[in-house]
This record gives structure tokens, sequence and C-alpha cells, in this order.
């Protein structure tokens, strides 16, 4: 359970998780403090917390912006425990969810829009400097403090540990077939990649009633696409003959793919007015041809999630259409072994810690 430091409401809160020390990436148990529960805060016991490849990178330093101690984690499911006098959204008892962003200036024109996400102050949710100065830390811990407005209730039906991954993968694909006017039944979807994010993007964009096309460099995953994930059909990204026969035939693509890659091909799979839609992040840039867009007024764009009101349409839209991550729940422990998995593509499809059950309280 969360604890305080003291008795008095405006002391820290004392938490307990596993943490990465420097860029080996290696996770231990962590003694730290969290920021006292404000008039406008939540503290959560943290139930489950998954893990997104992003976590990888932060621990590992890849992006270059990591500061350690850093415990990782921005699919945060838990229970509330405790609420601000100002706190209208939430009670205690409630299950809510935290995803990547716990913090932004909160005039901007996204700040008032909800997208949070995009302001250029935005603090994340773990390895960023919070307003008072304190360190964020994420969800591989046991409680945590968060301003109510970057906070979303989790549906009573939906299973914890599979509505986790929701709140990064899942708004990540849902957000944009909303923005772009996608969310149509009829209309063809392209989706990139089956992952964490793309076997996602095939339960929502059926559920919106879409036609579903997979593209994947594994041909050994047709018979997960289209059997138990229900997609209408498959290409194989290098099988040329494959790709030729379906030009000009998707009405927009989402590419869920984090390595490097083309996707000049992925343009000519396009229908005139189509869009392409770029959520995984290459570290490298790509190469396109101006021509091909040119000629058929495409669109290339990107998205890295959702406003507070999308996403809590997101959630309550997975519980009415019983929409999960298709996870394998670990313990603690064993967050390790997990991240080098993770780094082995050797998960299906999303790693989500058992943090209730398994984080035990650690000894100095």
């Amino acid at each position: 359970m969360s604890s305080v430091l003291a008795g008095d409401e405006n002391e820290k809160v004392a938490s307990y998780g596993w943490a990465a020390r420097d860029a080996s990436g290696v996770l231990s148990p962590f003694h730290f403090t969290r920021r006292a529960n404000g008039e406008n805060d939540i503290t959560l016991d943290i139930l489950y917390s998954g893990i997104c490849h992003t976590d990888l990178h932060m621990v590992k330093n890849h992006l270059g912006i990591s500061i350690y101690p850093m415990v990782p984690g921005h699919e945060i499911v838990g229970k509330v425990t405790k609420v601000g006098s100002r706190v209208t959204k939430f009670s205690v008892g409630d299950i809510a969810g935290v995803s990547g962003c716990v913090g932004s200036c909160g005039s901007c024109s996204d700040c008032s829009k909800g997208f949070y996400v995009y302001c250029p102050k935005m603090v994340l949710t773990y390895g960023a400097h919070y307003h008072d100065g304190t360190i964020t830390q994420g969800g591989y811990s046991n409680n945590i403090v968060v301003d109510q407005n970057f906070v979303v209730l989790i549906p009573k039906s939906l299973p914890l540990d599979g509505a986790a991954p929701l709140l990064c993968a899942g708004v990540t694909v849902y957000s944009p077939l909303k923005y772009f006017g996608l969310a149509q039944p009829g209309l063809h979807l392209g989706v990139v990649g089956l992952g964490g994010l793309g076997h996602v993007a095939v339960k929502f964009a059926k559920a919106f009633g879409m036609r579903v096309t997979v593209i994947s460099t594994s041909p050994n995953k047709k018979v997960e696409a289209l059997g138990r994930l229900g997609a209408d059909a498959f290409l194989v990204s290098h099988d040329q003959q494959q790709l030729q026969d379906a030009m000009g035939t998707m009405d927009a693509i989402i590419d869920t793919v984090s390595a490097d890659h083309s996707i000049q091909s992925l343009i000519g799979l396009l229908k005139t007015f189509g869009k392409l839609i770029l959520v995984g992040g290459p570290p490298l840039p790509f190469e396109v041809l101006a021509r091909p867009l040119l000629l058929g007024r495409k669109t290339i764009a990107g998205s890295a999630g959702g406003g507070s009101d999308e996403m809590q349409e997101m959630m309550d839209f997975a519980a009415t259409h019983n929409i999960t991550a298709d996870v394998e729940v670990i313990p603690m422990n064993c967050v390790n072994t997990a991240f080098e998995r993770l780094q082995n593509n050797d998960v299906k499809y999303r790693f989500v810690i058992d943090v209730a059950n398994t984080i035990s309280s650690i000894s100095n």
C-alpha cells in the first residue's frame, strides 16, 4: 500500500520499484520518494505496468535523454488510494490509468484541447523534470502520484493486464484513425508490422468495420493475422508480385514499425488521396520520391498519441468491443529477462508486469 513519510498530507510519498542506474539498462530494486499528493493529484497503488519498446530505449539511453536512476513504465493501471481536495474526476477505489505524459504547460493551444502530449513543455511519465524540479519515475513501482488531468478511468469490464498496453499502444493507433477520419466502415486500411502496436491496430480497425490488410516482413505471421486477429488480407512486404497486385487499393496505411525500412512501396499501395501515417518512429530519415505523392495527392503524416478525451474515448470503445492487448504477464523480478526477449522480438505481443502481486518491500 502507499504510505507517506509522515502524517502530514503534504509529505512526500515513500515508494519502491526497479530502476536502471546507467546505460547498461539493468534494473534492480530501488527506494525513492515521490512528490506529495497535491490538491489536484491522485495517488495510485500500481497493479499492472506494461513494458513498451520505448522503455528499453530509455533505460539504455538510445535517445540520449535518459536521467538515472530511472524507474521506467508508462502503461500504468492502478487503484486510487488518495485524492486531492480539488479532484473531481476520481474517487478512492477507482481503477485508473496513466500513459506517457504527466505534465504540460497547461496554457498553450495543444493543452487547451487536451492534447498534452504535443505541448512543447510536456513532462514524460519518467525520466523528466517535473514542475517542482523533482525527477519523474514510472510504473515499475508500487505507487505513483499524478495530476488528475493526466489520468483516465479504466472501465470495470476490461481485464486490467490486457488494458495496460492500451494506454500507449492502444491510443497510439486509435488516435490517428480518428483524427484523420479513417475510422469508417468499408475503408481499406493497411497495417505495417504485426507487433505490440500492429495487433491492436488490427483489432480497433476491425471494430470500426474497416477492411484490414496486414503488411509484414514475416510470412509466418499470416495465419495469426488472418485467423485469430481477423485481418482480411496479408502481404509480405518483400514480395514484389504481392505488392504490385495490391497497388492503389488502400485508403490509408498505418506504419507501426520502429526499425529502419523503406516506405516508398507503401506509398504505391495507397489510392489517390490516400494517407500514410507513421507511428513507429525509425531512427534514420526516410527517402521518398515526390512524384508519386504529387500525382496521387497522397499524404505522409505522423502521430505520437491522443488527447485526454480521446484517451478516455478509446478506453470506453475498447470496453464496448472487448478489445485488449495480447499480453504475457510476468513477475517484477523477471523484467531484465523480458527486456532481453523484447530486444530479440521474442514477445507476443506485449509484456505486462504484475506489479501488485510480485513487487515486495525492498530492504536497504
